[in-house]
């Protein structure tokens, strides 16, 4: 079994009375930097002047500055801005800036592992990954408890590149959650096939597929909508509490009999067939290429992809459904990451 470590596990001396910089004040950004100061930890935001994370950060009761002044001096720099923007922040404001023996920090490793970031040599690079969104990140510190999280070395340059990662890990709660250890490519690949083929791309299109069986059989849109897309959340809240266990538990009897002998005709060897070749073109770093190329051509796909989804029927039916649903109005948006 993989060690869980805990508080017990991190020393946050290795990072207190030295200063910690984030850059980039989203979702993570934002939690990450709130729990590092309520830890006691010096931290610095860097955000570029008169955008939306300044006016974040200040709001926040921090000081920002710019993400180079805030590279300057820094014994740890967090960069947590979106993964795109990791190549330029890094060459244009950190890498010219950072200590030798200073530490770079990433929640994801996309652009370690895919060689967007070539760090120098005389840094550590760490990542601490909280299995969660920010607003759970924050609000679970909040109340004395904590998010698990990953964290993997890259490169050891100072020799307590371990430890710092447990200290930031610590401070920002992941260590109360349980923090387990790991790689960059571990943390990198399993993260993006998660996404791809379970959690964003593998859910999303089996709603889709059966909302459209259901509709292209003759049943009401709404009644379909119901069936495939809203239970859906009953579910997932079971396995999320109590795994297989838990959701075998509260079912019906009818539903854990069509679990046992349905799924498996819909989720079969073929499907993990596809789901093999979706995790080779990530380890392979095909859909890293894609991706980036992608982007730097402007996302026009992506973007005729987004708004194609958005059109689709389920969207229509569930957008006049949901305005009935009084629990659902004036909910704060949560982002995964």
């Amino acid at each position: 079994m993989e060690p869980i470590y805990t508080e017990q596990d991190a020393d946050r001396s290795a990072l207190k009375g030295g200063r910690v910089a984030i850059i980039g004040y989203g979702s993570q950004g934002r939690a990450h930097a709130r729990n590092l100061r309520d830890s006691g930890f010096d931290v610095i935001v860097g955000a570029r002047a008169g955008g939306g994370a300044e006016k974040r950060a200040k709001a926040d009761g921090f000081h920002p500055v710019s993400p180079a002044e805030a590279a300057k001096g820094a014994d740890l720099v967090a960069l947590l801005s979106p993964d795109m923007s990791h190549r330029d922040v890094y060459a244009n404001d950190i890498a010219p800036n950072l200590a030798p023996g200073a530490a770079l920090l990433v929640a994801h490793g996309f652009s370690v592992h895919y060689g967007q970031i070539d760090p120098r040599k005389d840094i550590d690079v760490v990542l601490v990954a909280p299995k969660g969104p920010g607003d759970l990140v924050r609000r679970e510190y909040e109340i004395g408890r904590g998010v698990p999280c990953l964290f993997a070395v890259q490169q050891d340059a100072s020799g307590s590149a371990r430890a710092k990662a447990l200290a930031y890990a610590s401070g920002i709660g992941g260590t109360t959650g349980g923090a387990i250890e790991t790689t960059f490519a571990e943390e990198t690949e399993t993260d993006l096939f998660g996404e791809q083929a379970v959690l964003c791309g593998g859910a999303s299109e089996l709603v889709i597929a059966g909302f459209q069986t259901l509709v292209e059989a003759g049943y009401k849109p709404e009644v379909a909508y119901f069936e495939c897309l809203h239970e859906l959340k009953l579910i997932v809240d079971l396995l999320y509490e109590g795994g297989l266990a838990k959701m075998l538990h509260f079912v019906s009897e009818t539903a854990k009999y069509g679990d046992f002998v349905s799924g498996p005709r819909v989720i079969n060897d073929e499907t993990k067939a596809r789901m093999r070749e979706v995790l080779t073109d990530i380890q392979t770093g095909k859909f890293a290429r894609d991706w980036i190329e992608e982007n730097e051509t402007g996302k026009k796909a992506y973007q005729a992809m987004y708004d194609a989804d958005l059109e689709r029927p389920i969207e229509k039916v569930g957008a006049r459904l949901r305005a009935q649903m009084a629990w659902l109005q004036n909910q704060p948006e949560t982002k995964a990451a």
